[in-house]
């Protein structure tokens, strides 16, 4: 089904249950703060956030279901809705913000929460309009797959039963495998190798439990097309950088001599500007390949609000209410104006401007990326990097250059990167609320409050953290930040490798000729292929078990992937919910192991073991299915 205007949601639109209740608030506001602390410190460390939206909603069922003896799924929503402001903000705050410290701006605390507060706000207020087209218009399409496996998550903890069970088994399993490979060092959890006949070729694999579930839950042909992204860089792209670099010295925007760099050292060094370049003109493609729906369905909102009777919120069912424009339109203005003339942020008009363009459609473009590859893949750095390739390179035509050029191209960055972070979870959250029945407008509501909350505390995350361990050092290197840095001075000092990005661009273009579409090809390009290979095989595990069968037993594929999906839900539950864990711990400075004690085959054996059970759990429900047909 193409669109879900017809969907029958878990809670009908009739009822009315609890949902943005003081517990909710209270829980979801904690929560928040939480998981937006513990991410930013693991984001400094390794350049990556992990999705709150299903541990939250688990850490919800948990406490209002199993301790508070309240019987509301939408209330658990809620909560899951605040708790990923918290992750958003994080990922939006520590992919730039580090990098005013490196340049010794150091920022104060009331300069940072500015910065996150209004990004994070037009990043929810921007994506009101954008509901309807891509959560309701585009159900069936587009498949939001942490928000479809959050909803597997809640009903699941509803309904109770067998259906429940799948889920906390894979939750136990994901948890367990995430304890021994990160927590105990047993075994590692990135295994790699070499390719004979390619110079510098390599392949490997992130062996987590979250991206084989994402991969089986996005399917085989987006996972698919991810992974000849990275084949693409690593056993095309690299060999041949590494092949004619013999004998060469450093080539910008190197820093080493080409020879002495290896797989890793060529991938930080040249692909991802042209996996960046790829990204940007892949989501570029698709925002206008979406602008004639997206037209349609702006005029189709101001028809409806220039008839009172249409628009008035008595009029629409509960599962159809968003904030009222007269309210939203108003507020976006208003942040606007605030980072236009407010001089703590420093921006000028040209910044605020570059927010309401760049910013708007980058969002949009967010909110579709992670439509179908999944929050935890959406590449929010490579479209900071597009944003700032085009707002630095606006502020030094404008005459803004030295330190202030920079500094205010990074803030303008920041709050776009923010936004787009709050929008990617928003979306997935949207979908959620789509599928168990949710009020939108209250959705829309609690994540602003999330957003408040978990914004006036992670700029003293931030400052508390530099001043512990210092940004760019062995402990803090806050990779992201540094990236954003070095793109920034080098389009201010005119040494950006525009060669490289343009390579990236014009493979989108030729990837788009062929009749493929290129988002999930730049994706995998711009990621590295440990990442996209793990999601290829759970890929790969759902097209097995619902494939055609030639005993013609094939009858029942949905209630194959339905056990499935949410096997999957758990294993990126359980993972997710550890990660978190980990990260609290090393926050608070408790010892962990810190090399692994086994070999890379005994992860990959013990994965592939892991993607058996996963197949296998899903074929019982197809002869669970079956048995109930006769």
């Amino acid at each position: 089904m193409a669109n879900g205007s017809d969907y029958k949601p878990f809670i009908s639109p009739e009822e009315r249950p609890p949902e943005l209740t003081v517990t909710a608030v209270v829980l979801g506001v904690l929560l928040a703060i939480v998981f937006g602390a513990a991410n930013a410190y693991l984001g400094l460390i390794i350049g990556m956030t992990i999705s709150a939206s299903i541990p939250a909603s688990v850490i919800s069922m948990a406490i209002i279901r199993g301790l508070l003896r309240r019987n509301s799924i939408l209330e658990n929503n809620i909560v899951q809705t605040m708790t990923t402001a918290g992750e958003a903000l994080a990922s939006g705050a520590i992919f730039t913000l580090p990098a005013l410290f490196l340049w010794k701006v150091n920022p104060d605390l009331f300069r940072i929460t500015l910065v996150v507060l209004t990004g994070g706000f037009l990043g929810v207020l921007f994506m009101i309009p954008l509901r309807r087209m891509l959560v309701v218009r585009e159900h069936g399409k587009l498949p939001y797959p942490e928000g479809t496996a959050c909803a597997r998550v809640l009903m699941a903890g509803e309904e109770g039963g067998q259906r429940a069970w799948l889920v906390f088994k894979g939750l136990g399993l994901g948890a367990v495998f995430k304890f021994l490979e990160d927590g105990l060092k047993l075994f590692p959890s990135e295994i790699s190798t070499g390719v004979a006949g390619l110079r510098q070729g390599m392949v490997g694999m992130d062996t987590l439990p979250s991206l084989m579930g994402v991969g089986f839950v996005i399917g085989p042909r987006i996972g698919g097309l991810m992974a000849a992204g990275g084949v693409i860089a690593w056993l095309i792209l690299i060999p041949m950088i590494a092949y004619f670099g013999q004998g060469t010295g450093v080539v910008p925007p190197g820093s080493a001599p080409l020879p002495k760099l290896d797989a890793w050292g060529i991938w930080d060094s040249y692909i991802r500007y042209i996996g960046a370049g790829a990204v940007a003109a892949g989501g570029i493609i698709s925002l206008i390949r979406t602008l004639p729906t997206l037209w349609r369905t702006l005029a189709a909102t101001a028809a409806a609000a220039r008839d009172r009777s249409a628009s008035a919120a008595d009029g629409l069912l509960r599962t159809e209410q968003d904030i009222p424009r007269r309210v939203s339109i108003p507020l976006a203005v208003g942040i606007l104006l605030v980072i236009a003339f407010l001089p703590q942020l420093d921006v000028g008009i040209i910044g605020a401007l570059g927010v309401a363009i760049v910013g708007f459609l980058f969002v949009t473009v967010s909110a579709r990326i992670v439509g179908i590859v999944g929050s935890s893949s959406d590449p929010v750095s490579g479209m900071t990097i597009a944003t700032l390739l085009i707002v630095a390179t606006t502020y030094r035509a404008a005459g803004y250059t030295g330190m202030r050029g920079m500094v205010a191209s990074l803030v303008v960055g920041a709050i776009i990167c923010t936004a787009l972070a709050i929008a990617g979870d928003i979306s997935q959250d949207l979908k959620t609320g789509f599928l168990v029945g949710a009020t939108p407008r209250r959705q829309q509501a609690a994540m602003l409050i999330g957003t408040f909350a978990s914004g006036l505390t992670i700029g003293w995350v931030l400052v508390l953290l530099n001043d512990a361990y210092g940004f760019g050092s062995k402990d803090l290197p806050a990779p992201k930040a540094v990236l954003m840095k070095m793109i920034i001075e080098g389009i201010m000092n005119a040494s950006m490798p525009w060669d490289l990005i343009f390579i990236g661009v014009a493979m989108a273009v030729a990837i788009e000729l062929l009749g493929v579409e290129a988002l999930p090809v730049a994706v995998g390009l711009y990621l590295p292929v440990h990442t996209s290979v793990p999601v290829l095989l759970g890929g790969l595990v759902r097209w097995w078990v619902t494939r055609p069968r030639k005993d013609g037993n094939a009858a029942h594929p949905t209630d194959v992937a339905e056990r499935g999906v949410l096997a999957a839900s758990g294993l990126i539950a359980g993972e997710s919910l550890l990660g978190i864990l980990l990260a609290i711990l090393v926050t608070v400075k408790i010892p962990l192991p810190a090399n692994p004690l086994a070999p890379g085959w005994v992860s990959l054996v013990l994965f592939l073991l892991l993607a058996l059970w996963l197949g296998w759990t899903a074929v019982r429900g197809r002869s669970a299915g079956a048995s109930a047909t006769r």
